[in-house]
Formats: structure tokens, sequence, C-alpha cells
């Protein structure tokens, strides 16, 4: 099947899905408290658009300033923990201790150290997607083919040289693949810590539409947040084709 025509498949199954909720919602009269349809969702993001942008602009800049600080800490630490096998079973527990922790349970605690506001938002952002990060980028090194490593040695190359032109780019299909899940988890985290300890984003607009009983502006909150995420995710499908299209070629070829 082509990729055009699995994109087709794809718009029209989205289509559908909306059509389908429109239908219900009309032929069965829910209430708008209840599940406000597709039409009063867009009316309401069309009527309220000078009082939500605002927030989704907050939100965006918050989740990809902890985006980016959690790609440089996630590539630091895998390449540290991923710099030996030792390291990496060692490290491993730790790591998947940490990623174990409900990120809310760590709001508070940056509320405490840095007060209300911004701040909590991008950190919580920044946790929340740092771990997919360390653990592919430790993967994608402590996976490295022994051939690869014994060839660079017969070299004479350095530990370094080793890193920068074997371990890293034998990362990057692990480490775009992280990206595209990371990235939608900084939107997760961002939006936690806008509910909980600020008074802009969309998850505080969204709590306030919520304690006003407004769910057709709940809803649209629901509704920029999901196009924000796969626009985002598609970027990083875009980048990722373009950077590591070498490791997915011969699956391409053998598909033909």
């Amino acid at each position: 099947m082509s990729k055009i025509r699995r994109q087709f498949l794809s718009g029209l199954l989205i289509a559908g899905f909306f059509l389908a909720w429109q239908l219900i919602c009309v032929g069965f009269g829910v209430s708008d408290i209840v599940l406000p349809s597709p039409s009063q969702i867009v009316a309401t993001l069309v009527h309220d658009f000078t009082a939500i942008w605002p927030h989704a602009f907050q939100t965006l800049y918050t989740t990809m300033l902890g985006f980016v600080l959690a790609i440089v800490s996630g590539v630091a630490l895998g390449v540290v923990v991923g710099s030996s096998r030792v390291a990496y079973d060692v490290a491993n527990p730790l790591l998947v201790g940490f990623a174990s922790i409900p990120k809310v349970a760590v709001v508070p605690i940056f509320v405490l150290w840095f007060g209300a506001g911004t701040v909590p938002a991008v950190l919580t952002a920044m946790v929340t997607a740092v771990f997919p990060i360390v653990v592919n980028v430790a993967t994608g090194l402590a996976t490295t083919e022994p051939e690869l490593e014994d060839f660079m040695k017969t070299l004479h190359a350095t530990r370094l040289d080793r890193l920068v032109n074997v371990g890293l780019p034998r990362t990057m299909p692990y480490f775009f693949a992280s990206l595209k899940v990371a990235v939608t988890l900084a939107f997760v985290g961002a939006v936690i810590s806008e509910t909980v300890a600020s008074n802009r984003g969309i998850g505080n607009l969204m709590m306030i539409a919520s304690s006003n009983f407004d769910v057709p502006l709940v809803f649209a909150g629901l509704l920029i947040l999901a196009l924000l995420g796969v626009a985002l995710y598609a970027v990083f499908s875009v980048i990722e084709s373009r950077v590591t299209g070498w490791a997915t070629r011969g699956i391409d070829l053998a598909s033909l």
C-alpha cells in the first residue's frame, strides 16, 4: 500500500470519527455538559480564540523549553549510562525507579523550590520527557555491534572517536524514535503542572472552564493539545525520515 493511500485512509478515519461523534450528539440529544459536539467545540474555538491563544502559546512555550532541556540532559545521561555494559546494568534500576514516580507528585516539590508559574511547568515537562530519551540513547550505545567496535580499535581509534563515529550514529534511530514519544509526554507534564501551579496555559484554562461547567471550552483545550501534539509528532517524524532513512532503507526495499 502506497504512503499516499495510507495517509488518505488515516484522514478518512479521523473524519469518520468526528462525523460519528457529531451524529451521536445530535441524534441522541446529548447535553453540552456531558459531551459537546465537534461543531460546538469548533464554534467555541472561533468565538474564544483571542482568549485561548495566549494560553496555547504559553503551553507550547513551556513544553518546548522543557523538551529541549530533556533532550540535552537525556542525551548526556544516555551517553554516560550506555558507555559501558556495566554502567548500563548498574544505572538501569535507578532509571526505572525514577520513571515510575508519578510526575504529578513532583509538581508540589517544584512549587516549593521555585514558586508557582512557568518554572515548575518547564521542569515537569523536562522530567516527564527525559526518561524515553535516556533509555533509547543508552540502549543504542549498549547494543552497538562488537564488530564495529573491534574495527575501530584496529584503526587505533580513541574511545571518543568510537563514540562520535560509531556509537552516536548507531543511536540515531533510537534517539528520534524516543523524541516522538518524549514530545507528547512533555505536553502531558506541562499541562499537569499548569492545572496545579500556574495561572496561565491550557491546563489552567481547562481547570477554570471545568469549574464554570464550560465543557465545550474544556474540550476545545483538549483539541488544541491534540493538534499541537500531532503537529510536533509529524515534524519529528519528517526529521527522523531525513536523518535516519538509512536505517529503514532495507525494510522499505524488502516491502516492494
